[in-house]
């Protein structure tokens, strides 16, 4: 477990605890959700190393880890039980953080997530690797194609194009390499089964970086969990960010969830 993950807390009611996906950060991945969000729930969320102003990992990361390390930063917050929204790599992060602290986690909402890898995704994943030995720009062409919405991205000028990748280049964390290598070893199949807390899977439909079909089949391997599409790329905070936060609140509102 690593302590010193940098670590915000924001609003008030039952705990909320976000775990962002590879290459990204709290800000990066929910930034248009969290103000919403504080409005009825405390919402804690905790960068990953080398990401934010965590310091980066000297050793590999592992699911472990991540998990026992934002499950502790919201005990330290004063938020002893939470449902966990996970995004990409923070869905396995969410996962194993139900399967190892169960008195902890009172439900999932699991976002353009996987339980393992495909052919499509490891070769993604691979080059994504690959290039961050490389030219920044190169590697933010690279993930703008994978991870936009292919109808969005058709409707993009050159210029707003050129920005986009710009931006991107620009924000890359510094530990993206250990982020990255983390995703390459992601098998949570197993641990599904155990899952026994009341789960929504938002599976991302024109997903090129994470196929809808892992998002089903994460669906399909926790008992009773959800499953709700939503029509955009990996990239559904910047792509679809109110019809995100529209299934999210209303599964927060259940009635288990006045008991978190």
């Amino acid at each position: 477990m690593i302590d010193n993950f940098a670590t915000s807390t924001r609003g008030s009611g039952p705990g909320l605890l976000l775990a962002h996906g590879a290459g990204g950060g709290v800000e990066a991945n929910f930034a248009p959700l969290i103000d919403e969000l504080a409005r009825t729930h405390t919402v804690i969320g905790s960068d990953y190393p080398g990401s934010g102003a965590t310091p980066r990992s000297t050793t590999p990361l592992s699911l472990d880890g991540l998990a026992d390390s934002l499950v502790a930063a919201a005990v330290r917050a004063g938020v002893p039980r939470f449902t966990v929204l996970g995004y990409s790599l923070g869905t396995a992060v969410a996962v194993r953080a139900a399967t190892r602290h169960p008195e902890r986690v009172t439900g999932l909402i699991l976002t353009a997530g996987f339980s393992r890898l495909d052919n499509r995704m490891r070769l993604g994943i691979e080059i994504w690797r690959r290039l961050l030995d490389g030219d920044r720009r190169t590697l933010a062409e690279f993930l703008t194609y994978a991870a936009t919405d292919p109808v969005r991205l058709a409707e993009l000028t050159p210029e707003a194009l050129g920005r986009a990748v710009e931006n991107l280049a620009a924000t890359i964390p510094p530990g993206s390499p250990e982020h990255v290598d983390l995703v390459a070893s992601v098998d949570t199949r197993a641990e599904l089964p155990r899952i026994s807390v009341p789960t929504l899977v938002v599976a991302t439909t024109r997903d090129q970086l994470v196929s809808a079909d892992l998002g089903r089949e994460l669906a399909h391997g926790i008992p009773g969990a959800r499953l709700v599409e939503i029509d955009c790329g990996h990239a559904i905070g910047a792509e679809a960010p109110a019809e995100w936060l529209k299934v999210v609140t209303d599964f927060l509102r259940r009635p288990q969830a006045a008991d978190a």
